[in-house]
């Protein structure tokens, strides 16, 4: 995505910094370098928090939320509905002949005289 769609993606957004925790001591607990980005019209949000600059992590956020938009527009392609041949069904309903067929005489006879 080039430099002017992500300023023109960053219109539509709401963007706010936060103080990202982890390693990196005084200067990240201390600066607001973590970038929390709201695509207004979805309601979509992306975050970075990796660099220790904020411009690097609005820029990392901006890129997610573009990757994340372009999934939520693409279009799946329709499913083709498909059906089991004859043979394929003739060999699964010997399949479950043989298997009834083995269960059956697991059991005792029946007592019928």
């Amino acid at each position: 995505m080039t430099e002017a769609d992500l300023k023109k993606l960053s219109r539509e957004c709401r963007i706010e910094f936060f103080r990202a925790s982890g390693p990196g001591g005084q200067r990240r607990n201390k600066v607001e370098t973590g970038v929390r980005i709201v695509h207004i019209p979805t309601g979509l949000r992306a975050r970075a928090s990796e660099r220790r600059s904020q411009a690097r992590n609005r820029a990392e956020a901006l890129r997610r939320l573009a990757a994340r938009l372009a999934l939520l527009r693409r279009r799946r392609r329709p499913r083709i509905p498909t059906r089991k041949t004859r043979a394929v069904r003739a060999a699964e309903l010997k399949s479950k002949k043989l298997d009834s067929l083995k269960k059956r005489s697991r059991h005792a006879p029946s007592q019928e005289s």
